[in-house]
């Protein structure tokens, strides 16, 4: 089983590297942003919870991303009781959500996006991506794509958010996700999504950096400080910290309706 799950990985990891040309328009569109000061927005609700993450904040990752992560749609460890992952999946269909958590930011036509979400089927992912173009925000769809095809959308009107993506990127994975089948066991084990939607973030992640050193500002990456001493892993974890919570206070400055607050911070700029 393991050999043949590892198998099916390089399968996906043949499928992720023909999508170069793509990964690489997608970054130069998150350097732009991020070079221009603001933020790429990065919001996947379930699962999809662990891709936001892994683009930041860890090991290896830096500033310039926005995780969008609602605990009451990604909070499953409990399974089932309060807080439990019925609710979670009622909630991830409910109209009007995707709403109510963009509320919170200032958006502008300087922001890009990246949506995850494996089926591309569920109601709150495709609203956030939506809302953004409407807002003249790009908008990169991570899916699995064959599974999101042989999907039924979850939205009234049977859009997914393929519909609402200026780009496209690929997990690779199966229809249905789990990628192995065992004799005598009459449903599919070991799903593929995490892994290749781990590959095509880090890759973006890769090529962003790539970017934004290419144009004279390299970011600052949390490293360990057995690569690069002690000193300079805590200078560079404080120096991300602060230029996160700098490019994060953009988008709450000037949110919603005006007070005296933000009109004498437009005044001071």
């Amino acid at each position: 089983m393991t050999q043949q799950y590892i198998a099916k990985c390089r399968q996906m990891l043949d499928s992720i590297e023909a999508q170069t040309p793509q990964i690489q328009q997608a970054a130069q569109w998150f350097a732009d942003t991020i070079l221009a000061g603001r933020m790429v927005h990065v919001f996947g609700s379930g699962h999809s919870r662990i891709m936001v993450e892994e683009m930041w904040p860890r090991y290896g990752s830096f500033p310039g991303f926005n995780p969008i992560v609602e605990l009451s749609l990604t909070f499953h460890n409990l399974v089932v009781g309060a807080n439990g992952q019925r609710q979670a999946m009622f909630l991830e269909n409910v109209p009007g959500l995707a709403d109510r958590i963009l509320r919170n930011f200032a958006l502008t036509r300087q922001d890009s996006a990246l949506i995850i979400s494996s089926s591309g089927c569920n109601v709150v992912p495709i609203e956030m991506a939506e809302l953004f173009q409407r807002q003249g925000v790009k908008v990169v769809a991570l899916i699995t794509k064959e599974h999101s095809e042989q999907s039924t959308s979850k939205r009234a009107d049977g859009k997914k958010l393929g519909d609402f993506a200026d780009l496209i990127l690929d997990t690779g994975a199966p229809v249905g996700d789990a990628m192995l089948t065992i004799p005598e066991l009459d449903t599919p084990v070991a799903p593929g999504s995490t892994v290749g939607g781990a590959v095509v973030v880090n890759s973006l992640k890769a090529e962003v950096a790539r970017l934004l050193t290419e144009a004279g500002r390299p970011p600052k990456v949390l490293s360990a400080g057995v690569v690069v001493g002690a000193e300079r892993a805590v200078d560079l974890f404080e120096s991300a910290y602060d230029e996160h919570a700098h490019r994060l206070a953009k988008l709450y400055q000037q949110v919603g309706i005006p007070s005296y607050v933000s009109q004498e911070n437009t005044q001071d700029l």
